[in-house]
C-alpha cells in the first residue's frame, strides 16, 4: 500500500500542476478562478479535518503506552532529556546555517523598495511572546479542551503524567494498558484509511496553488525561493549526514521508509498530515514506539526544523529588501530570539509569519514586509513541512540510538509476507504494525 500511495501522490502532484496552470491560463477573471478554487479547498480542507480527527487520540494512546513500556521515570527522564538535547542543536544548526546562507544569496538586496509608511500592516495578526505565557499554555487547563483543539504539547503533557502513573501503579493498571494498546492498533487502522484519500488532497491543494498565483509568481520570486530551497538541501545533508555518523549505512534504509511521509507533507504543505506515516516509517526502521511515540510530539513544538530556518531566512530577505543592514551583533540576537520564540507559537496557524512579524517589530524592520512572501508563502511551505519531517524522524533515530535501543527489523519483502497475527509481539515491539501487510 506504501509504495503504490507514493506513486499515487506524484501523479496527483503532476495532474494538479497541469490543471491549475491550465486554469490560470484560461480564467482572466480573478474572481472565477477564487470561486473554483474554493471548490478544490473543499476537498484539501476535508483530508486536513480527518488528519486532525485522528492526531490526538493517536498521539495519545502511543505516547502513553510507550510511556508504559519504558518501566521507570529514570528512563522517561533520560529519554526527555537526550531529546531536548538534541532539539536544542537542531534548532542552532537550522537558524545559523539560514542566516549564513541568506547573507551569502543576498535574496532582497537587488529589489531596492521604499520605506513603507510606519502604520502599514501585514495582515498577520501577532501577539507578544512572554515566558509566562508559553510556561502556562504547557499544562492544559481541560484534557478535553486540549484534545479539541489538537494542542499537541498539552495532551503530551497529561500523556506524560498518565504514563507515569500507569507505570507507578504496575500490575493494578494492566488492564488499562491492554486498552490503550488496543486504541493504538485501531488508531493505525483509521489512519490507513485516512491515508488512502492523501492523493485526492494532494491534487486540490496544488491545482488550487498554481491556479490562483500561476507560474508567473515562480519566476519573480524565483531567486528567493531558489536560495532558500538550496538551504534546505543542505539541512538535509547536515541531518543525514548526522544520521549516517550514528547509525552507519542503515541511514539509507531510514530516508527509504520516510520518503512516503515526507511526499505527503510537502503536497499538502502540512507537517501535521505526514505525523501518521512518519510513526509507521520510524516503527518499520526499528525504533521502539515507546522512544519515537515520544520524540514525535515533542518535536512537532520543539525541532521544526524547516520553519525555524525559514524564519532566519524571511526576516534577513524582508531586511535586505528595503535596504536595512544589520550588524553581526543584531544578527546573532535575532538568531537567540527565534530560538525562544519559534517554540512560544506551536500549534498557532501560520505559525512561522507570527513569528517572523514578532521579530521584524523587536528590530523595527516594516512588518509589511511579510507581504512580499505571502504570495510564494504556500510553495515555501511545503519545503520547510518535508523538512519538519525529516528533522524529527532522526531525532528519534538518534534518541534510540543514544538509547541502544535501536532493532534490526528483517528484510521489508520478508516483513511484508508476514501475516499480522504471526508478527512475534514482545518487549518494546508489542504495538508493532506492518505497513506493508496490508497491500
Amino acid at each position: 500500500m506504501a509504495k503504490r500511495l507514493t506513486w499515487y501522490i506524484l501523479i496527483a502532484m503532476v495532474a494538479g500542476i497541469a490543471v491549475g496552470l491550465a486554469i490560470n491560463a484560461m480564467v482572466p477573471d480573478k474572481a472565477q478562478v477564487a470561486t473554483i478554487t474554493g471548490y478544490f479547498s473543499i476537498i484539501t480542507d476535508v483530508f486536513l479535518r480527518l488528519i486532525k480527527m485522528i492526531i490526538a487520540p493517536l498521539v495519545f494512546s502511543t505516547l502513553v503506552a510507550g510511556i508504559a513500556h519504558m518501566g521507570d521515570t529514570a528512563a522517561l527522564g533520560r529519554v526527555g532529556a537526550r531529546t531536548i538535547a538534541w532539539f536544542i542543536c537542531a534548532s542552532l544548526v537550522s537558524l545559523t546555517l539560514g542566516l549564513i546562507l541568506v547573507n551569502i544569496f543576498q535574496p532582497g538586496a537587488g529589489l531596492a523598495l521604499p520605506l513603507p509608511d510606519v502604520t502599514a500592516a501585514s495582515g498577520v495578526e501577532k501577539g507578544a511572546f512572554t515566558l509566562k505565557d508559553f510556561v502556562t499554555h504547557l499544562v492544559p487547563k481541560s484534557i478535553f479542551e486540549a484534545m479539541a483543539t489538537n494542542e499537541i504539547l498539552q495532551i503530551v503533557v497529561f500523556s506524560v503524567f498518565t504514563g507515569v502513573a500507569i507505570t507507578a501503579i504496575g500490575e493494578k493498571a494492566a488492564p488499562l494498558v491492554k486498552g490503550i494498546e488496543a486504541l493504538v492498533q485501531v488508531m493505525l487502522q483509521i489512519t490507513d484509511y485516512v491515508m488512502r484519500f492523501a492523493p485526492f488532497a494532494v491534487f486540490a491543494a496544488v491545482t488550487s496553488a498554481l491556479a490562483k498565483e500561476g507560474a508567473s509568481i515562480l519566476v519573480t520570486f524565483g531567486y528567493f525561493m531558489g536560495g532558500f530551497y538550496i538551504a534546505l538541501i543542505l539541512l538535509w545533508a547536515l541531518l543525514l549526514l548526522a544520521a549516517f555518523l550514528i547509525v552507519g549505512g542503515r541511514a539509507k534504509l531510514l530516508f527509504k521508509y520516510i520518503r512516503d511521509p515526507i511526499l505527503l507533507a510537502f503536497s499538502t504543505a502540512s507537517s501535521e498530515a505526514a505525523f501518521p506515516r512518519t510513526l509507521e516509517a520510524l516503527d518499520r526502521f526499528g525504533v521502539p514506539r515507546r522512544i519515537a511515540s515520544f520524540v514525535l510530539p515533542l518535536g512537532y513544538s520543539f525541532n521544526l526544523d524547516g520553519t525555524m530556518m525559514y524564519c532566519t531566512f524571511a526576516t534577513m530577505f524582508i531586511a535586505q529588501a528595503y535596504g536595512i543592514d544589520m550588524s553581526f551583533g543584531e544578527q546573532v540576537t535575532m538568531l537567540l530570539l527565534l530560538m525562544v520564540t519559534s517554540k512560544g507559537v506551536a500549534g498557532v496557524p501560520r505559525a512561522s509569519l507570527v513569528v517572523i512579524a514578532s521579530t521584524l517589530a523587536f528590530f523595527k524592520i516594516p512588518e509589511a514586509g511579510l507581504l512580499l512572501i505571502l504570495a510564494v508563502d504556500h510553495f515555501l511551505d511545503m519545503g520547510r513541512s518535508a523538512t519538519n519531517v525529516v528533522g524529527n524522524a532522526v531525532a528519534s533515530v538518534v534518541v534510540a540510538k543514544w538509547e541502544k535501543a535501536i532493532e534490526v527489523i528483517e528484510s521489508p519483502i520478508i516483513e511484508a509476507a508476514k501475516s499480522p497475527s504471526n508478527t512475534p509481539h514482545h518487549g518494546t515491539r508489542g504495538l508493532d504494525i506492518d505497513p506493508e501487510a496490508n497491500s
